[in-house]
């Protein structure tokens, strides 16, 4: 994508959001006082996969699937194998399976947007009854290895799972997923910043995270409704 396509891609307001949830997370980041670069990366590669994601864009899918990388790496470091586990078995695999589906349904021929599905409700109950039996078992998977924060450890599985099911699906509501899995990263990270100010840049960086998907919740709409008419 070219430069001068690059800036005419994105609205304003859409401009304003990375611009901004760059911002926050690098001020947050020089604020910690603690050098972590690879928490840094991580967090910036999220941001970036999110307002190609928020745009039905296959771009922000191969952002995803690195960012899951670096993201388990961080979480390693952390004790927090439920994420690590989830984001390099369950996120990455996810966004590579996604890419494929979204590159076989654009919205028109050659055209770097995808065609917005709609799930029906038998589907969705199949993807919940899923959800629900694989964070049951990593409960016990995670407890096993000790892992700190347990319970919203788990509870993380389950949004996790359920929003990457649904962006294989093509679904808009994965959006409502990521947010609610965004709000139970802002928890699991505060509880390591208080620790160290070294995972204060997480904690921004899941507060962006949520922004951008309330946004992109709304940009799916907008999408969904012009490709119908």
């Amino acid at each position: 994508m070219q430069f001068k396509k690059l800036l005419q891609y994105f609205s304003p307001f859409e401009w304003g959001l990375w611009g901004g949830s760059i911002a926050a997370i690098a001020l947050s980041f020089c604020l910690s006082g603690d050098f972590h670069p690879l928490t840094l990366l991580s967090s910036l590669l999220g941001v970036t996969s999110l307002i190609f994601i928020a745009k039905g864009n296959v771009i922000g899918q191969f952002l995803v699937s690195v960012f899951s990388i670096f993201y388990a790496l961080v979480s390693w470091e952390q004790r927090y194998y439920g994420e690590m586990l989830t984001y390099l078995f369950m996120s990455l695999p996810a966004a590579i399976v996604a890419c494929v589906t979204w590159i076989k349904n654009p919205s028109q021929r050659g055209k770097n947007e995808v065609k917005v599905a709609t799930v029906s409700k038998a589907n969705l109950f199949w993807l919940v009854s899923a959800a629900l039996s694989v964070t049951i078992a990593f409960y016990f998977i995670l407890a096993y290895f000790q892992t700190n924060n347990l319970i919203v450890s788990t509870i993380s599985v389950f949004t996790s799972f359920l929003a990457s099911a649904l962006l294989i699906f093509r679904s808009r509501y994965y959006a409502l997923a990521y947010a609610a899995n965004d709000v139970v990263l802002i928890v699991l990270w505060t509880y390591s910043s208080f620790a160290s100010l070294a995972y204060l840049p997480m904690v921004i960086c899941f507060a962006s995270f949520l922004f951008n998907d309330l946004y992109a919740f709304y940009n799916w709409k907008r999408i969904q409704k012009r490709q119908s008419e």
